[in-house]
């Protein structure tokens, strides 16, 4: 994938289909957190410490490529105009704390996607690995590849007791992150969601938004992850958290079969009317889209709809967004209005184009 493919195609790997649970768990991310020793962290860091860090991490680039079956892609941020850095965030390239601040900032991609490396975000370096689906043991080998190739290259800040040291305290230990994204509008409309997230937090895991801590859950979709690095290993985090995702996704089939069962042609209704609006609607808001296209994607898995595919709504979830909608567009900058109606023609074609 080229550096333009990468900002103009709305695809990327995670969004495949035929992924374990993938009517559900829309996909898997691990996340190392690691920083490079001798160098302070990127909050305490001043701009020639930060460019030092990044000077280290692109000189990775040929250990990196060293398998033919690796082909990574070097981007500076500062390069980069935010539009382009929000179209990252909205693929879940990057993370939004990484778009704002540029300067000094760069991420190394896989050319398929499924690996991308922040520099000087929180920490020095996050080695990520998205994959579609409940796929968090491949998720993982291939983060862990990655971290190997970067700690023979590089020396990194680690303590014998606390592990790998990172510069939020809850990342201590392992460093690992892993996170599940998954949709949920069967248990947000029986009124069972809060009941869940609230277990779900009881066992140790916390849930958030769509683009990660500190954004909201639009379009019944959330994601659940560990919350704590430190005194675990890597296999606990990752087998708790596959435990817990599967009894989330069991419970909402529960809802959706029941929803099915008992109120069949309110649903079907509700569905359809969904569907009816996205086809032939002129103008349409950001959350508007995403609560309908929710909608229909559930009607999609419980085959009330038999057009489109899981790869046509999980571009459908990017294509809405603000930023990848500007970015698309022939003009400087569009209006609110403007936005609604191109969001709303785009929507169409593609709906049209799948029938």
């Amino acid at each position: 994938m080229s550096m333009e493919n990468l900002l103009d195609q709305p695809f990327v790997h995670w969004m495949s289909s035929g992924a374990q649970d993938g009517d559900i768990v829309l996909a898997s991310r691990i996340r190392l957190a690691r920083n490079l020793e001798g160098i302070p962290f990127p909050q305490r860091a001043n701009g020639e410490q930060l460019s030092q860090v990044v000077s280290q991490l692109k000189s990775s680039l040929c250990d990196l490529n060293s398998n033919e079956q690796s082909d990574y892609m070097f981007i500076d941020l500062e390069k980069l105009p935010l539009l382009e850095r929000l179209v990252l965030v909205e693929k879940h390239i990057i993370s939004p704390d990484h778009a704002r601040e540029a300067s000094n900032r760069a991420i190394l991609v896989k050319q398929d996607t499924t690996v991308s490396i922040m520099v000087n975000e929180e920490d020095h370096l996050r080695i990520q690995c998205l994959m579609p689906g409940l796929n968090l043991v491949k998720a993982f080998t291939s983060a862990n590849q990655v971290d190997d190739i970067i700690e023979n290259k590089h020396a990194l800040a680690f303590n014998e007791e606390l592990g790998y040291l990172t510069s939020c305290p809850t990342n201590l230990g392992t460093g690992l992150r892993a996170s599940v994204m998954v949709h949920l509008p069967a248990l947000v409309l029986t009124g069972q969601i809060n009941r869940i997230v609230n277990a779900v937090i009881q066992l140790g895991l916390t849930v958030r938004g769509l683009y990660g801590e500190g954004t909201e859950a639009v379009g019944n979709i959330f994601q659940i992850s560990n919350q704590l690095t430190l005194g675990f290993t890597e296999q606990e985090i990752i087998d708790n958290l596959y435990s817990v995702v599967k009894q989330v996704v069991d419970h909402e089939r529960t809802a959706r079969g029941g929803l099915y069962a008992d109120t069949t042609d309110m649903l079907v209704d509700r569905v359809w009317r969904a569907y009816g609006t996205l086809k032939y609607a002129r103008s349409i808001s950001g959350q508007e889209a995403l609560a309908l296209l929710s909608d229909v994607r559930m009607g999609y898995e419980l085959g009330i709809i038999n057009e489109g595919s899981h790869c046509n709504f999980n571009e459908l979830m990017v294509i809405t967004r603000p930023n990848f909608l500007q970015k698309m567009s022939d003009c400087p900058e569009l209006s609110g209005n403007e936005r609604k109606k191109l969001r709303a023609q785009i929507i169409r074609e593609k709906l049209t184009n799948k029938d």
